[in-house]
């Protein structure tokens, strides 16, 4: 048995004491998955009706309600949203749909085909158009879907072991077990589409599937009738009390809307996800104390049980190298679990060496690192654009694939902040700063030698005289955290293998090819 009351005291004790690792799990997840959507309407609100202007991958082009809208508008007279264009009862749906949907969505993606696909002649448009689909269905079942699982995981670790990292929502990237996981919580959402066209079958099948993504997260190689059956048996009898504990958070829910989805990172997402947390961990002990059917899927006993140093010593002592290649690589991190003992074992090849964010760099790392960048952001932005709206777009003035705006705020962002590598969120904090005066003053520039900014989001709610955009802060903070902690070192690793005669010899060339580029982006521009 349990009750709510109870389980919320639990969760604010554990929330008090790791609240901030909570509170940037679930921010990073609300901002790469689509499993948070209120969380980011206060980063995407537009302030002016119709389409928005910003040239940037990190804005969207369209409100997913006019998505909608311009769909049904192509099968029916008089669209509901559009039709009803500026009266309460259409903002209010357009609110609705944009509070509950994410930018990046394999759902949306697929309006978006549709509706070119209606417009346009079939042509380069339609091929890139379907690639776009494509990409966002991969996105949503090996990334979006795999972290969720890797959130679940994190807060089951962080109950009892207080030093638990952020990282631990990529343990199945680590792990190289991702094809099983991802198949299983395909089935999942397919299902619960199917099961959703019956309305009252949706919300029954919501919460008898609700605990697969935590089951996985304690057995990723858990079959898919097991996961399966293990949730309808832990929410058998439960699903009336888990509905009652949705209904509670229910004065939160409201009160993020009301701040345009901000309580949701700082308080509501680590709220309810510890809540059912700590819900799984207890249904989980009742039903394998009672020896129910296949409660031996459920195999991690160090969730719950923290073995002491002497049980860590016996274990490694007697651990069989043959099932895995942990003891050669990781030691006994104080509270943190001890994962050379998970049911799942990485294959040797995956076993490398911890990255060093704190490493040096000389200078012909910086001068690779900062085109390294740039063709990184240039990627990133072009895959962006393809999977939102299924369109090729060049976002760079220059002739060449790269965004030297990456390059520049990756080399600031590791020379400014590689002292606070211990020491994530003030890292975060400070590549949200740097982004924000560096972006500020880049248009500037360009306003003042242009014209016009490079980037506008003046149409955005928070933005700064149309210069600086918060979504887009915080889209670059995450990436400064990523240049810094994996990615440089990283790549400067590879880098160091090809010898320093050849890395020079490869800087100079980029440099020769990034200045000719330059001086003929500046003779078109002033032409």
């Amino acid at each position: 048995m349990w009750k709510r009351k109870a389980l919320k005291k639990k969760v604010r004790s554990s929330i008090r004491k790791s609240y901030w690792k909570m509170a940037s799990v679930c921010f990073i997840i609300a901002v790469l998955t689509t499993a948070y959507p209120i969380s980011t309407t206060f980063i995407n609100l537009q302030t002016a009706p119709g389409p928005q202007l910003s040239d940037t991958a990190f804005a969207p082009d369209h409100p997913n309600s006019e998505v909608i809208s311009q769909t049904i508008s192509f099968f029916m007279e008089g669209a509901p949203l559009s039709g009803l264009s500026g009266s309460t009862a259409a903002n209010i749906s357009r609110l609705i749909i944009d509070l509950h949907s994410t930018n990046i969505s394999a759902f949306f993606t697929v309006l978006r085909a549709v509706n070119t696909f209606l417009t346009d002649s079939p042509g380069m448009a339609a091929l890139l158009v379907a690639a776009g689909v494509v990409f966002a269905f991969l996105y949503q079942i090996f990334i979006s879907n795999i972290l969720q699982v890797g959130e679940k995981r994190f807060f089951l670790e962080i109950r009892s072991y207080r030093q638990t990292p952020v990282s631990k929502i990529f343990f199945l990237f680590r792990l190289c077990c991702l094809v099983h996981p991802a198949w299983v919580m395909f089935c999942r959402s397919v299902f619960q589409t199917l099961w959703n066209l019956t309305v009252i079958g949706g919300v029954i099948k919501y919460y008898e599937y609700i605990m697969i993504p935590f089951i996985l997260a304690e057995n990723p190689k858990i079959s898919r009738r097991d996961a399966f059956f293990l949730s309808k048996q832990l929410t058998q009898h439960n699903k009336w009390k888990l509905f009652l504990l949705d209904l509670s958070f229910a004065g939160w829910k409201l009160l993020s809307i009301l701040t345009l989805g901000f309580l949701d990172f700082v308080i509501v997402n680590p709220y309810m996800t510890g809540c059912y947390s700590e819900l799984y961990l207890t249904l989980r002990r009742n039903y394998v104390l009672s020896r129910s059917p296949r409660y031996e899927r459920l195999n991690d006993s160090y969730l719950e049980h923290v073995p002491s140093e002497d049980e860590l010593l016996i274990s490694k002592a007697l651990y069989d190298d043959s099932q895995g290649p942990y003891t050669k690589t990781t030691y006994f991190a104080p509270e943190q679990y001890p994962m050379f003992l998970f049911s799942v074992q990485p294959p040797l090849r995956a076993v490398r060496s911890p990255v060093r964010p704190d490493r040096r760099y000389d200078l012909c790392s910086y001068i690779l690192l900062f085109y390294s960048f740039s063709v990184f952001g240039w990627l990133l932005e072009t895959l962006i654009y393809l999977i939102r709206d299924g369109a090729f777009v060049n976002n760079t003035y220059f002739f060449g694939p790269w965004l030297p705006m990456y390059g520049i705020f990756g080399i600031l962002s590791l020379l400014l902040t590689k002292r606070l590598t211990r020491k994530p969120a003030l890292v975060f904090f400070a590549d949200f700063f740097i982004y924000s005066v560096l972006e500020y003053i880049l248009n500037l520039i360009s306003d003042l030698i242009l014209g016009h900014p490079f980037h506008d989001y003046s149409e955005f709610f928070l933005n700064l005289n149309g210069r600086v955009y918060m979504g887009s802060s915080i889209s670059f903070a995450l990436l400064g955290c990523a240049f810094l902690y994996y990615l440089a070192p990283t790549w400067t690793d590879l880098f160091m293998k090809a010898g320093r005669s050849k890395r020079i010899a490869l800087c100079i060339i980029l440099c020769v090819l990034f200045a000719v580029d330059a001086a003929l982006t500046i003779i078109v521009a002033f032409s």
